[in-house]
């Protein structure tokens, strides 16, 4: 696909964002002259044009909002809490800039703006958890209390519970699923407010999660499904490890291990020496990657790494990496798993080993460049990750019976298609 942007790195947040148009998170003219503005390298006009974009269209939401033009407004909204969003992530890094809690801070309140209008608002909830809360948001397709099939979303390393609404939570909406999305250690509002850092034992997050939707009016027990992008590719796996309510998971293009992920990055000898080898390579290894996270942008996703995981010095995320792994653990999943990998993606190169090694019922699915959708997590084309998914996760959790006559209903569409 032809880059709108030199920079490999922004344009893939580019990307990001600008594929959340088919659900109301973008429009492409407005992502588009947005890049177009930013010349350089710079995070800090990148910071200043998203904001402008997200500020502008913002003004023209609630104007409409003023004006009794309500889908107008929630649409402008939504849009606005994408750019704000995309306008903080270079901002991400230890202390905290102020910047970045702001434009957060705006991303939330003009998400919830937007989404007190939709048609069925979505619950803010606050999911009890290690002496405190995690924020969130629990969709419903529609009112009533039908028992319905519910999907938790789990982000990765710098998305929020706002962001997956536009990721995968509409898409799950309008196949009529519940939807419960949420800021768990490392993300959005637990990291950039709260402090809270990763851990590796995801199913001590998820387990809280579960017990929530169990209470919620309207949740079919039996058909509750997890599903993680990016670095929540491995969180979701690793609590279906211990985790055994969940009916389904999907992991879409997470590290199969993050110390191999990771380290893969770096110049061979001195990876070898990593976690805990020579102390003069590892001083080599800390000067170099120091030197690295003053670059604008080659720097970021390490600058990143160390908020998200609480850590101050480089050398230490790479002792921790190694307890962030599905290796040995991969028999402890039961439920069906769907694990997926975008083909110009090196976070999830590794996801058929994760795949091969499971015991459990499973599918592979690796979306191909040739079809718009080979950077991580189909950043181009979430719809066709949507119909892939989708059509796999409904098959587990709402299996056809058996008709009169021994004919499934899958055989009876079969026999009713007329030949080629």
């Amino acid at each position: 696909m032809g880059a709108l942007m030199k920079d490999e790195l922004f344009e893939a947040q580019l990307l990001r964002a600008l594929g959340y148009a088919p659900y109301g998170g973008a429009d492409y003219g407005e992502c588009a002259a947005t890049a177009a503005r930013i010349t350089t390298t710079d995070p800090e006009l990148w910071y200043a044009q998203w904001t402008a974009t997200a500020a502008r269209i913002r003004d023209l939401a609630l104007a409409s909002q003023a004006s009794g033009a309500l889908a107008s407004a929630r649409s402008g909204l939504f849009r606005a809490s994408n750019y704000y969003r995309t306008a903080g992530l270079f901002l991400m890094g230890t202390p905290v800039d102020p910047r970045l809690r702001e434009s957060h801070r705006l991303e939330v309140a003009c998400f919830r703006a937007g989404a007190a209008l939709l048609p069925q608002p979505p619950e803010l909830i606050a999911i009890p958890y290690a002496g405190t809360t995690l924020t969130g948001y629990f969709f419903r397709p529609g009112p009533g209390a039908d028992r319905r099939p519910t999907l938790i979303l789990v982000n990765g390393y710098d998305g929020t519970a706002e962001e997956l609404y536009f990721t995968s939570g509409a898409a799950a909406l309008a196949r009529g699923y519940n939807v419960l999305t949420f800021d768990g250690p490392g993300q959005g509002t637990a990291i950039i407010d709260d402090g809270i850092a990763f851990r590796p034992d995801a199913e001590a997050v998820i387990r809280p999660v579960v017990d929530f939707v169990l209470r919620q009016p309207g949740t079919d027990p039996d058909r509750i499904a997890l599903m993680g992008l990016s670095f929540g590719g491995y969180l979701a796996p690793r609590a279906a490890t211990a985790e055994h309510r969940l009916a389904a998971c999907i992991s879409d293009c997470g590290p199969y291990d993050l110390f191999d992920t990771s380290a893969s990055r770096l110049p061979g000898f001195l990876a070898r020496q990593l976690p805990d080898g020579s102390p003069a390579a590892l001083n080599l290894l800390r000067r170099i990657l120091t030197a690295v996270m003053k670059k604008p942008t080659a720097g970021w996703a390490l600058r990143r790494n160390l908020m998200v995981h609480g850590v101050s010095d480089p050398i230490e995320f790479f002792r921790l990496a190694p307890e962030y792994t599905l290796k040995g653990r991969e028999q402890l999943i039961t439920c069906p798993t769907l694990v997926c990998a975008a083909e110009g993606d090196d976070l999830s190169a590794r996801a058929r080993l994760l795949f091969d090694a499971l015991t459990c019922e499973k599918e592979y699915i690796e979306f191909r460049a040739a079809d718009g959708a080979g950077e991580h997590c189909e950043s181009g084309a979430r719809t066709l990750f949507h119909q892939r998914a989708f059509d796999w996760l409904d098959a587990v959790l709402q299996p056809r019976a058996e008709e009169p006559g021994g004919v499934s209903g899958a055989r009876d569409r079969a026999l009713l298609t007329p030949p080629a």
